[in-house]
C-alpha cells in the first residue's frame, strides 16, 4: 500500500467498449449475417457462458491491479456498450467470471455511448468504433480505436507500460503540418527555430497528466506505471519536445527519438502494454507486437 494518502485523491478513469474488453467476434458474426433479433437471442441463450478476453483485457487487468497499492481505489474502469442491458447481461456475467472490479456501465441499446464519456469523468476512451472515438476526441477526451492484435495473455510484470507517439498525440499537430506540406528540411529548420517555444498540447496531454498524478504517489523506481515517448523525431528536432515536457511539468520515463525507424521492435523491447499513434500505418505495424490504439486526430487523419 502507498504509505501516504493522496493530496489529490482523484481517480484515473478509463472507459472501454465491450468489444475491446471481450472477444465478441462470434456474436458479432451472428449480428452481421442474421440481424439484431438473432443477435439478441444468441446473447441471451449464451449469457451464462463467459466471454473470452479481448485485446484490452490484459491492460484492464493491470489497471485494476494498481488499486491493490492503495487503501482507496484510485483507478476505475467503466464499460460503455452499444448493447442493451438485456443483451449486456452476458458481458456483466463475464466481468464477474473474470473477477474484474467493474461496476459502472452504460448500455445504449444500439446508440453510440461516447456521449457518456465526459459525464463519467473519463480520462481515456478505448473502442473499436472509429466514429465513437472521433466524437470523444471532439469532446476533448483522449480516445483511440484499438486495433485487433489477438495478444490477450497477461505477463507476470506488475508494471503497466504506456507508450505514446508525440506529434498529434501528446502534442498538437502544428509541427507535423509543416512536415506534411513543406517536407523534412523545412520541418527541421522550423523546429530548430522554435526549440525554446513549447508545443501546444495534443489530445493525450490530459491523460498523461492524470497518469503523472498517479505516478507521483510512488518513488520512480517502485511505481506501477511507466511511460515512454516513441517518436519518429530525431536531433535536432528533439529539443523542442524535451523543453515542452519540462514546461508542462511532466516526467516521461523513457524517450526514443527514432529518426523515422520502424517503431515496432522498439515497442516490443520496451514491453509496452499499449501504444498510441495518430498514423494508421504505424499502428498496423505496431499492432503485430503490442496492443495499439489509433488516434484519429491531426493532419494525418484529415480527409482529402
Amino acid at each position: 500500500m502507498s504509505n501516504t494518502p493522496s493530496k489529490n485523491n482523484e481517480k484515473l478513469v478509463i472507459a472501454i467498449s465491450s468489444r475491446v474488453l471481450f472477444d465478441l467476434r462470434e456474436s458479432d458474426d451472428v449480428f452481421q449475417h442474421e440481424g439484431l433479433k438473432a443477435y439478441s437471442q444468441y446473447q441471451i441463450k449464451h449469457e451464462d457462458e463467459p466471454l473470452s478476453p479481448g485485446d484490452a483485457f490484459p491492460l484492464v487487468k493491470k489497471l485494476l491491479r494498481i488499486n491493490e497499492r492503495f487503501e482507496t481505489p484510485r483507478v476505475e474502469v467503466i464499460l460503455l456498450s452499444r448493447n442493451s442491458a438485456d443483451t449486456g447481461l452476458r458481458i456483466f456475467n463475464s466481468i464477474e467470471h473474470h473477477q474484474l472490479d467493474i461496476s459502472r456501465a452504460a448500455f445504449c441499446g444500439g446508440e453510440s455511448p461516447y456521449r457518456y464519456v465526459a459525464a463519467f469523468g473519463c480520462h481515456l476512451f478505448l473502442s473499436t468504433h472509429a466514429e465513437d472515438v472521433r466524437n470523444a476526441l471532439k469532446y476533448g477526451i483522449a480516445a483511440a480505436t484499438l486495433l485487433p492484435s489477438g495478444k490477450t495473455s497477461i505477463d507476470d510484470s506488475v508494471e503497466l507500460r504506456f507508450a505514446f507517439d508525440g506529434d498529434a498525440v501528446l502534442f498538437s499537430d502544428e509541427a507535423e503540418r509543416i512536415y506534411k506540406t513543406e517536407g523534412l528540411a523545412a520541418f527541421t529548420e522550423s523546429e530548430k527555430a522554435a526549440a525554446k517555444t513549447p508545443l501546444s498540447g495534443g489530445p493525450f496531454k490530459n491523460f498523461l497528466q492524470a497518469l503523472q498524478v498517479l505516478q507521483a504517489e510512488f518513488p520512480p523506481e517502485t511505481g506501477p506505471i511507466r511511460t515512454a515517448l516513441v517518436t519518429a523525431r530525431s536531433a535536432p528536432a528533439h529539443e523542442r519536445v524535451v523543453r515542452t515536457l519540462r514546461e508542462w511539468g511532466i516526467r516521461i520515463d523513457e524517450s526514443l527519438f527514432l529518426g523515422g525507424l520502424n517503431k515496432s521492435e522498439f515497442l516490443r523491447a520496451y514491453g509496452a502494454d499499449v501504444f498510441f499513434d495518430d498514423q494508421q500505418g504505424h499502428c498496423e505495424l505496431a499492432s503485430t507486437k503490442v496492443a495499439t490504439g489509433h488516434v484519429p486526430h491531426g493532419v494525418a487523419n484529415e480527409e482529402g
